[in-house]
């Protein structure tokens, strides 16, 4: 892994938490982006070298939708970057960790994207990313 890529957000509204984050940032989103694969609407936020993903569910019933039913809006996962997503997933398969798919997905901000599942990571749901080139 090389560095933290970003840190998600789980927001009921899109458009609201744009505003609280742009007033708290000084800052406008750069990015703004459906993932259809994931449920998810998105947002980006640059700050220096640190990027903040906000999340909305594009469902009633979908994954961002339940984890803020659940534990309600804030935290949801952190992101790290890597050169070969591949190989680092095998490699923590290896050292016990659960992947929550077999192989990459395309994500958000033009990323191949993998989760490991909290259980195995104390709580904390960790996304891999490479950049798509």
């Amino acid at each position: 892994m090389k560095n933290v890529e970003h840190i998600g957000i789980a927001v009921k509204e899109l458009a609201a938490a744009e505003q609280l984050f742009s007033a708290l940032f000084n800052a406008n989103p750069y990015k703004r982006e459906m993932v259809e694969s994931e449920g998810v609407a998105t947002s980006f936020f640059k700050i220096n070298e640190t990027k903040i993903e906000l999340l909305e569910s594009l469902s009633a019933d979908g994954v961002i939708a339940r984890f803020i039913e659940k534990k309600g809006e804030g935290f949801h996962h952190i992101a790290f970057e890597t050169e070969d997503i591949i190989a680092e997933m095998k490699r923590l398969q290896e050292e016990g960790f659960i992947l929550l798919n077999d192989t990459p997905k395309r994500g958000a901000d033009n990323k191949l994207v993998c989760f490991l599942h909290p259980k195995s990571t104390n709580g904390i749901l960790i996304e891999l990313c490479q950049e798509i080139k």
